[in-house]
């Protein structure tokens, strides 16, 4: 069920986990940014309206799809429908723009429906992931502009371009940013320098599908400290697993093909995310809900 109580969640989307497992819920629906405690029944609004009111003034959100929370307690969310990215200090009751101008467009200030976002915890780097431009931008910390460093040529499945990206996560060893393709149905590497991508999981040319190396419109992914890839394969109803290096995925969550809202079925899972303790919460957007499935 949806609704604007504190006890209640309008299509979750973007999730993250803080040190002290308090979980972030980018509460898409009701344009707002809901924490909860560990153990805790009811959220607490930390961003956007209680009342779930959209709008694009310093306090308000539109259909924000994107949360992390930095050591410091200082949440940056990606306010996808205002295209921008709004810093909230920490117990602050408004956000300051650090990307974006709140207007759709593709120069390099400019964001159009940006949905994911990693950061770089060394340097503060901001990466985000302009879905609408298809690209993935790079902001230093304080810049007013960002740079493309993946995709930006278009829409499509050539390994230049991008199609779609919702997700992305920044891996520091291998100093690349990992990025799921929605429209491409295909989880890609691109290193940080690259003119192109390599393939993790999906088909590199693009194709649906509901086999384990196949994707149906993956929106959501997070890789572990070992490499390994988790997918929430939106369409297929399911979260997949591959391991590092494998190209066959294996489903965690879910059942293939199967919509439901039992504690073994998934209703369009949009999003996911990892504790410390490898623990997944998975956004369950179809059935208003918050899953967590203990370490695989």
């Amino acid at each position: 069920m949806s609704g604007l109580d504190a006890n209640l969640l309008s299509s979750p989307f973007g999730l993250f986990v803080d040190s002290a497992s308090s979980l972030y819920i980018a509460d898409w629906g009701n344009n707002r940014i809901q924490k909860w405690l560990a153990g805790a029944s009811n959220g607490t609004t930390v961003a956007g309206q209680e009342n779930g009111t959209s709008g694009l003034s310093s306090s308000e959100l539109y259909l924000a799809a994107g949360v992390l929370v930095d050591s410091s307690g200082n949440m940056y969310v990606a306010d996808t429908w205002n295209h921008r990215i709004q810093l909230w200090a920490s117990g602050a009751t408004f956000g300051t723009t650090v990307a974006g101008t709140g207007a759709p467009g593709s120069a390099n200030n400019e964001l159009n429906l940006p949905y994911g976002i990693a950061r770089d915890t060394s340097t503060g780097t901001l990466y985000i992931a302009d879905a609408n431009n298809h690209r993935v931008m790079r902001y230093l910390s304080g810049a007013a502009s960002g740079t493309v460093v993946a995709g930006g040529n278009g829409p499509g499945t050539n390994t230049s371009q991008l199609y779609a990206p919702v997700s992305i996560y920044f891996e520091a060893s291998s100093n690349s940013l990992v990025i799921c393709n929605y429209i491409g149905n295909n989880i890609v590497r691109w290193v940080l320098g690259a003119s192109s991508w390599t393939l993790i999981a999906g088909d590199i040319n693009g194709a649906s599908g509901s086999t384990s190396t196949l994707l149906n419109q993956p929106i959501g992914m997070t890789v572990d400290y070992l490499g390994n890839v988790y997918v929430a394969d939106a369409v297929n109803f399911r979260i997949q697993l591959f391991l590092a290096g494998q190209s066959n995925g294996t489903t965690i969550a879910g059942v293939t093909g199967i919509s439901g809202t039992n504690s073994t079925l998934l209703g369009i899972p949009y999003a996911l995310t990892l504790d410390s303790q490898l623990n997944l919460y998975v956004a369950d957007t179809g059935n208003n809900r918050v899953l967590m499935f203990g370490r695989f």
